[in-house]
């Protein structure tokens, strides 16, 4: 199994995952043809699709979506929750294939099997994943306001883990933004800080981990170098172990073994 990344960052999220045959693209923030562009960077076409899963249903995860699916007819996997919120806002598309899935429940996808987990979001029906082979097991969590005692049970023993740094305190609460979006995004709703991603690492079986890599950074609040050193601490690593996926270059192919 191995995983990529498109793009991470408010401004768009796209994952690739693959075994064998079978890969997945986890979110679709950009446009299409973006999407396709970025996709050819991991020498990808669209039609080597299997699926596109979607966790929720904010711009930068979902906003293009239903375009992308039905444009190339690759079905689409999403919560009941994120569906509906979808459709209120203009954002589907008849012509694309919709498979719903149950956040509580594990789903075959060919050679993938993919677990959703829920966490606090504000969105409809949020959910994370955890995809394995079989052999080896990704854990994805972005978009998350705190962690639980059921996302770390999830995630722990996993062999890879792409996860959420979004802010760095002092960073957000001394920038310019007006103090409700602070208070949104510093919420229980809302995204982790370094500090709380490096308690949330801390807290898990880390005996089999691979790769981990520092997701959905605020180009705003926060810096690798800081969202970094924070999962260092709680890996007892050299920062440089740490990987970073950024908004323009995502990550390129990590791979488990």
């Amino acid at each position: 199994m191995r995983f990529a990344s498109l793009a991470s960052g408010s401004k768009g999220n796209c994952l690739v995952v693959e075994a064998g045959a079978t890969r997945v693209l986890l979110d679709c923030g950009l446009a299409p043809r973006e999407t396709e562009r970025r996709l050819a960077r991991l020498g990808l076409t669209p039609a080597e699709l299997s699926a596109i899963v979607v966790t929720h249903e904010h711009e930068d995860h979902a906003g293009h979506a239903f375009a992308f699916a039905a444009l190339h007819a690759v079905p689409l996997c999403l919560s009941y929750g994120t569906r509906a919120a979808l459709e209120e806002a203009g954002k589907t598309n008849a012509a694309a294939e919709v498979r719903l899935i149950d956040g509580r429940s594990a789903q075959a996808l060919d050679g993938l099997e993919l677990r959703p987990f829920t966490v606090p979001h504000d969105a409809r029906e949020p959910v994370q994943f955890v995809f394995s082979d079989g052999a080896s097991r990704l854990g994805v969590l972005t978009d998350i306001g705190a962690s639980t005692a059921h996302v770390e049970a999830t995630l722990s023993g996993c062999d890879a883990l792409v996860l959420e740094c979004n802010h760095d305190l002092p960073l957000l609460w001394g920038g310019g933004y007006p103090k409700w979006l602070k208070e949104r995004i510093a919420g229980p709703f809302g995204h982790l800080d370094n500090g709380a991603s490096e308690r949330l690492l801390g807290a898990l079986d880390r005996t089999r981990l691979q790769h981990v890599v520092c997701a959905h950074l605020s180009e705003q609040n926060n810096r690798p170098d800081l969202a970094r050193a924070a999962l260092a601490r709680a890996l007892g690593c050299d920062p440089d172990w740490v990987g970073v996926a950024t908004q323009d270059e995502g990550f390129g192919w990590r791979e488990l073994r």
